[in-house]
């Protein structure tokens, strides 16, 4: 039976996951597996942000049809377009908040990689 991984969680505390390799090492914290994890983290949380932009985009067609249309009041639209703007720039902050941290992981991938690579110990936080 393989023993506990030894690397030190984000957070300060250590990865309780079972060791699989020959570094002491879960999948999770292998270096060879950096590109794996760094592939499936680039996926995860896409489909939910195409979905917003989708549905933005279609509110904001019908708000548009409406007025062309008659069946709106421009004043109306006006507000609900600057609604619609400010939902805008929080789905933008959102991607900019998860491309920084999606850097920052494979900043810190890279890092104990590197220590690894040294025969250092794992960086465990100031």
């Amino acid at each position: 039976m393989a023993g506990q991984c030894t690397a030190v969680k984000r957070n300060g505390q250590p990865c309780t996951l079972p060791a699989n390799g020959p570094q002491g090492l879960c999948w999770a914290h292998d270096p060879a597996n950096a590109e794996k994890r760094r592939r499936g983290a680039s996926r995860g949380g896409k489909g939910k942000a195409n979905g917003d932009i989708r549905d933005l985009k279609r509110r904001i067609s019908e708000v548009i049809d409406a007025v062309l249309e008659g069946s709106q009041d421009r004043g109306r639209a006006a507000v609900a377009i600057q609604g619609f703007n400010a939902l805008k720039s929080v789905l933008e902050l959102e991607r900019r908040v998860k491309e920084t941290e999606d850097l920052e992981r494979r900043i810190e991938e890279l890092e104990r990689a590197s220590e690894a690579k040294k025969g250092a110990r794992t960086w465990q936080g100031a």
